[in-house]
């Protein structure tokens, strides 16, 4: 068990959302139906939204934050070619995103309870939103299979 600091805290928000972003502009080329396309365009602008307030609030706090490393993104941009090269369906595009919606939801979901009561209100806030806005993602994710 780790507990995080705020700051730790607001980098993981940054992080998740950085690599969601990722994933998304590099799966969206592969999607063809329009329907799961507005779906994922949407979530692409809740995490642009949590990224933004997780960068003014770790400026705030003299937090650094950074997203996924290179090497992260070289093999989910790998991940993503391969499992869309030979099927694009919405059902196969649809599970591919709720795998990546599902990860960052637990890992945020386990440093939060782990944390306990060293994060602060404000940082728990925005960790519950993106949780929040992941659970939602995946349920409307899961009408496409």
């Amino acid at each position: 068990m780790q507990i995080k600091t705020d700051g730790e805290m607001i980098a993981e928000i940054y992080r998740n959302a950085q690599t969601a972003l990722n994933s998304i502009a590099d799966i969206l080329p592969a999607v063809e139906d329009d329907d799961i396309k507005k779906e994922i365009l949407a979530e692409h602008e809740e995490y642009e939204k949590i990224c933004a307030a997780a960068a003014a609030l770790a400026k705030a706090r003299g937090a650094e934050v950074k997203g996924p490393s290179p090497v992260k993104k070289a093999m989910m941009w790998s991940a993503i070619k391969m499992g869309t090269a030979a099927d694009n369906s919405r059902a196969n595009i649809a599970q591919m995103m709720i795998r990546g919606t599902v990860t960052g939801m637990t890992s945020l979901k386990t440093t939060l309870s782990e944390s306990g009561a060293a994060v602060g209100d404000e940082v728990r806030a925005l960790t519950e939103q993106l949780i929040s806005a992941e659970e939602n993602f995946e349920r409307r994710l899961k009408s496409y299979l």
